[in-house]
């Protein structure tokens, strides 16, 4: 009976171990397709495309909440020909495999429409919620 037990408990581990690594692998390609979105379309598209509905991000000492009010953030900067570069240097989730968080260094450069360059290094962390379609959205920035 215990060894009926000891398998059953080694099973459901090893289920949630699986959900775990593959949702850790699946936030790294979020995270890969995020950065070429900014690349490719801009910040702002991109900042829209993978928020989550209730998406809160920080910026400065501004809390924004929703897409609507991140896109609006994003439209009204002052900063052009805007780069974001950004590696993941830690990634984890949850042992359902529902939400996870990426942290890491960040580069951003763009030009002032005042005139001037700007460039900021840091540390971003992210948290990442699966979505209903199967898609990873993030819902801290």
């Amino acid at each position: 009976m215990w060894i009926v037990v000891v398998l059953l408990l080694t099973a459901i581990c090893t289920f949630g171990q699986t959900k775990k690594e593959a949702a850790k692998a699946a936030i790294l390609r979020a995270e890969a397709a995020f950065q070429q979105m900014v690349i490719d379309s801009g910040l702002a598209v991109a900042f829209v495309h993978f928020a989550d509905n209730n998406a809160a991000i920080k910026r400065d000492t501004l809390l924004l909440v929703g897409k609507r009010e991140i896109s609006r953030y994003m439209a009204s900067s002052n900063i052009s020909d805007v780069s974001l570069l950004w590696t993941p240097s830690f990634v984890d989730a949850s042992d359902d495999g529902t939400l996870g968080y990426t942290y890491g260094e960040y580069t951003f450069t763009g030009e002032k429409v005042t005139g001037g360059r700007v460039s900021y290094r840091g540390i971003f962390h992210t948290v990442w919620k699966l979505q209903s379609d199967g898609e990873w959205r993030y819902v801290w920035d």
